[in-house]
């Protein structure tokens, strides 16, 4: 079957990606720590994680999830007929809390929520405003939605007030969407502008705090808590796989938009519920991360201390200067696809995985590194990464 045209598209298809520098390997990442990996057999610092917080190996964690796994595997149905336990009841009453909000529902993935959400909110006789650099599920939610769509940069946000206004009587609602934390370059929005321009039109503000949720504010509710406008964006969504170190998505706000999801949302009532001991997890790291706030403490002097030494090693990054330096996602810019990718391979051969991350998920021409820190990351270890770095960089100059 491998003559067919699909496969012959496919084979053409994956030649021009392997000639581009954009092929994705299948690697098989084993966790030795939360800092430390194996990758393909090869042992590595990872600068790759999600897990700001390092809870994805937190004991209190851990035996919260062993001991609901104990009792029982999957969830086996969906939320909406026979899939939500006493557990996810549990955990969407502790997000609705820990968020501030009347209620909270929960979807599979943050994907799902993304999407689930976006789809269901949006209508055809309404706007959707997307920064062109959030992340994919919500411009595919965006774009799938039955609304009409409209791409804005967060850098000209005096163009979007102006777009609104020149169309706002043609829609019966506005939405802007944007992430809170740019998971590309940890750059942050600017929420406080962005619901100026909503209230002005009469609009509705929609935030992920996927990359924020327990690493930003004082009590690590967000980028939403920072700013201060958790009153006044109306929809914020998260995800539990990130700080939170688990795996699903949830949304928080008022009760009617959450039973309103919870009804609409295809995402997630056609989907089957999170695993039981997956909802018992994350409430553990939502209760850890009240708990022990020197967690993210860390977490943002070692974000600082790595921005310094990328800096006085001469490095280019991709940020702004608005955003804290204490974000911890940080990307230092290649430029080129070849070259992104051999230097992430020469930093892997030293022991330290930075990944290359070229288009589609970037614009072309902007190739970075992506170096994301942890709270369990030690100074030496993002030192030694940084001078290691700096050494491979020169030699590709000369």
């Amino acid at each position: 079957m491998q003559n067919d045209p699909v496969h012959q598209r496919i084979d053409a298809s994956l030649k021009q990606l392997s000639e581009t520098h954009r092929v994705r390997e299948r690697r098989c990442s084993n966790a030795v720590s939360t800092t430390e990996y194996m990758l393909d057999g090869r042992p590595c610092v990872s600068f790759a994680t999600n897990d700001y917080l390092g809870l994805t190996r937190h004991p209190k964690v851990l035996q919260a999830f062993a001991t609901a796994a104990a009792e029982q595997y999957g969830a086996g149905a969906s939320a909406l007929i026979a899939g939500r336990s006493s557990l996810h009841e549990q955990l969407e009453k502790t997000l609705a809390s820990f968020e501030s909000t009347e209620s909270a529902v929960l979807f599979p993935s943050g994907f799902a929520a993304n999407y689930g959400t976006l789809t269901s909110l949006v209508r055809s006789q309404d706007a959707v405003f997307c920064d062109r650099e959030n992340h994919a599920s919500l411009i595919d939610g965006c774009r799938a939605s039955a609304g009409k769509f409209f791409v804005y940069d967060r850098s000209e946000l005096d163009s979007l007030h102006e777009a609104i206004g020149r169309r706002r009587r043609d829609f019966e609602a506005i939405f802007i969407v944007t992430d809170s934390v740019f998971s590309m370059d940890g750059t942050l929005a600017d929420l406080p502008r962005l619901c100026d321009l909503a209230e002005a039109h009469n609009g509705t503000v929609v935030v992920d705090e996927a990359h924020a949720t327990g690493v930003f504010g004082d009590s690590g509710h967000g980028v939403c808590e920072m700013q201060q406008v958790e009153t006044r964006v109306a929809v914020r969504i998260g995800t539990l796989s990130k700080a939170i170190g688990g795996l699903g998505g949830f949304v928080a706000g008022t009760r009617p938009l959450c039973d309103w999801l919870w009804n609409t949302a295809r995402s997630q009532f056609f989907s089957t519920a999170l695993p039981p001991a997956v909802c018992a997890a994350a409430i553990a790291s939502l209760h850890v991360i009240q708990e022990e706030p020197e967690r993210r403490q860390r977490l943002m002097a070692r974000a600082v201390l790595t921005r310094q030494l990328i800096s006085e090693a001469g490095l280019k990054t991709i940020f702004d200067q608005v955003s804290p330096p204490f974000s911890p996602i940080v990307a230092i810019a290649l430029g080129d696809d070849e070259r992104a990718v051999r230097v992430s391979r020469r930093m892997l051969d030293a022991g330290y995985f930075l990944p290359a991350v070229r288009p589609p998920t970037v614009v072309v021409g902007t190739a970075r590194l992506r170096m994301s820190v942890c709270c369990d990351h030690s100074e030496e270890q993002i030192r030694a990464a940084v001078y290691q770095l700096r050494d491979v960089l020169k030699t590709e100059r000369s």
